[in-house]
């Protein structure tokens, strides 16, 4: 079994911390939950599940983290992760609270600092950027709106257990130090929130919490604590040369400003970037009519090119008029978010198969889950980092697709350009070869 088990809620999120632990030279390996049944895991080191459970009810959530943990061999593992948006959005608690009953464990700490990425810790207040949480672009988030900043508050608004925290005075002491205080923390509370300001308090933290069984947050931590821990050998998975020009497709379905930032670039950087009227998808008539314009838009831009992008209305405007269509016919806005994704990745598939295929980048969680729920992607071995957080991966099942699932909220401007080049990069080598 793995040394590192890790349980995420969502496939960006899954392969956000997966990166961590593979550029350390851990073999990692992230597969979909797939109804919490017994699955046959690759040797590695680092095993992540994503259950995709962000949008699920309190209930689904707990269920699927608990009866993931139950259903797989736990014996040997020395550390348990239970993976979370850096600004804790989605339903904390439940899962927090499945990984400790799964485990019979009734402690665990919590890290969701991730400075690389902007997201900072003090006093438990939250920070994106150096704006609190609730001033920041997360307070407009459709589906989850964070309306606070104090992470002890959110926490426990979510669970029964007690909510504590240590602050980041505590770290002038050291190791022990922090160690000392995570001890007698556990003595009043369950859950433990720590401060993160930089990369000096993550690295220190790693130190005190290495041998800590179960820790809670995003997928900063996980960097530090995999330096810790010397593997047999450095994990290097071998790339495929490729003497043939490949096409790579993107597909974005992230509202974030990030995403729509990276859109815009590809688009005045002169790359195909085709636009989904969501408007027009909530009747299954018109839905048919802009799927099928989509595709031959697509199909036009390969003719001349080998990149083509497409995504979803980014516009505030036209997100706010597609609301307003969908609550007419009686959807929420999670389930019109969940549309989108499906038809996005219902023009994808058709794209990729039509092609054949084998680059694909995608922006967005949810997005990411649903393309590859349509590809029967079940688990993807982690490669290489392009930008914090976010690296290439290629599926264990065939076709082996090489992709980059990117979280809608990180990532520069010219990430999706970044990243194409990345993906080419074997095709380059075996031109050469």
């Amino acid at each position: 079994m793995p040394h590192t088990v890790v349980i995420a809620d969502d496939i960006t999120g899954a392969n956000d911390i997966g990166i961590m632990y593979a550029k350390a030279g851990w073999k990692t390996y992230v597969y979909s939950y797939r109804d919490g049944g017994r699955q046959a895991y690759l040797p590695c080191d680092a095993l992540v599940i994503d259950t995709d459970s962000r949008f699920d009810t309190y209930e689904q959530a707990y269920r699927k983290v608990r009866s993931a943990l139950e259903n797989m061999p736990l014996e040997g593992v020395a550390q348990f992760i239970d993976k979370q948006c850096s600004v804790f959005r989605g339903n904390i608690g439940a899962e927090f609270d499945a990984m400790l009953d799964a485990l019979g464990e009734e402690f665990a700490v919590v890290v969701l600092g991730f400075p690389d990425n902007g997201r900072t810790t003090l006093h438990g207040i939250h920070y994106v950027h150096g704006t609190k949480l609730e001033e920041s672009q997360f307070r407009h988030d459709p589906v989850h709106p964070m309306t606070q900043s104090d992470l002890v508050q959110i926490l426990q608004a979510q669970t029964r257990r007690r909510v504590g925290a240590i602050h980041y005075e505590t770290y002038a002491g050291g190791p022990l130090a922090v160690r000392e205080a995570v001890r007698e923390a556990g003595k009043k509370y369950q859950y433990v929130i720590m401060d993160v300001r930089d990369n000096a308090d993550l690295a220190l933290l790693a130190q005190a919490l290495q041998n800590q069984r179960v820790l809670c947050g995003s997928s900063a931590l996980s960097a530090q604590l995999a330096r810790l821990e010397t593997r047999h050998g450095k994990d290097t998975a071998a790339k495929t040369l490729c003497s043939r020009r490949q096409n790579v497709f993107c597909v974005a379905g992230s509202l974030t400003p990030q995403t729509v930032e990276q859109t815009a670039y590809m688009r005045e950087a002169g790359y195909p970037v085709i636009t989904l009227d969501t408007r027009r998808i909530v009747e299954k008539k018109g839905r048919e009519e802009e799927k099928k314009r989509v595709y031959a838009l697509v199909c036009k831009a390969y003719e001349t090119g080998a990149f083509v992008m497409i995504h979803s209305m980014n516009r505030e405007e036209e997100v706010a008029q597609t609301k307003k269509i969908a609550q007419k016919a009686g959807m929420d806005n999670t389930q019109i978010s969940s549309l989108v994704s499906a038809v996005l990745s219902e023009i994808s598939v058709r794209v990729i198969k039509d092609y054949r295929i084998c680059r694909i980048i995608v922006c967005g969680g949810d997005t990411s889950a649903s393309l590859c729920a349509h590809l029967g992607i079940g688990g993807m071995r982690v490669l290489e980092e392009i930008e914090a957080g976010l690296p290439t991966c290629e599926s264990v099942e065939e076709p082996h697709y090489r992709m980059v699932l990117k979280s809608g909220s990180f990532g520069s401007r010219t990430f999706v350009e970044k990243a194409m080049e990345t993906l080419c990069l074997e095709e380059k080598c075996g031109e050469k070869a």
